[in-house]
């Protein structure tokens, strides 16, 4: 890491030292990305749409970050990068029709198991190039979560 480039693409890449936890990086950025969707909710009136142009909004600068940091690390896919999972938890909170408690902890646990089980396409799309391949298998796993709580919203299970 020899210039601001790089430092700020490392600061995105980490969601701001989240991705730089030692326990559970990624499940770090999920809850950072969560807290910062509740206060959204709650002080700025931000929707399920809202979140959802939020995620489109930032995945180019997101998908510049994770290349960048994993050319800087030399790896394919650092531990250390979370802004995917901040963009996969705010596609999975775009799948809320209601938001409350349940709803929030649903978003949170749907995306965190759709992120780690991998059902097809998610572990496919990481083998696209970059930073491309580190973001799309989260926005496919927070994709997979909105559906299932927008379908879960429809019978009011939350």
């Amino acid at each position: 890491m020899n210039n601001s480039r790089d430092r700020m693409a490392i600061l995105i890449a980490t969601w701001f030292g989240c991705g730089l936890s030692p326990f559970a990086p990624g499940t770090a950025g999920s809850l950072a990305a969560l807290a910062i969707a509740i206060l959204l909710h709650e002080f700025a009136a931000f929707t399920w749409w809202h979140f959802l142009i939020l995620a489109a909004v930032a995945f180019v600068p997101a998908t510049w970050a994770a290349d960048v940091t994993a050319k800087v690390k030399k790896l394919k896919d650092p531990q250390i990068v979370v802004v995917d999972e901040v963009l996969g938890q705010w596609i999975a909170l775009a799948g809320l029709r209601r938001f409350n408690w349940v709803g929030y902890l649903a978003a949170f646990a749907l995306f965190r198991l759709f992120d780690i089980w991998k059902p097809p396409p998610v572990r496919q799309l990481e083998s696209l190039p970059g930073g491309l391949g580190i973001n799309m298998d989260d926005v496919m796993a927070g994709t997979y979560a909105a559906l299932v709580l927008f379908a879960a919203g429809c019978f009011n299970l939350y």
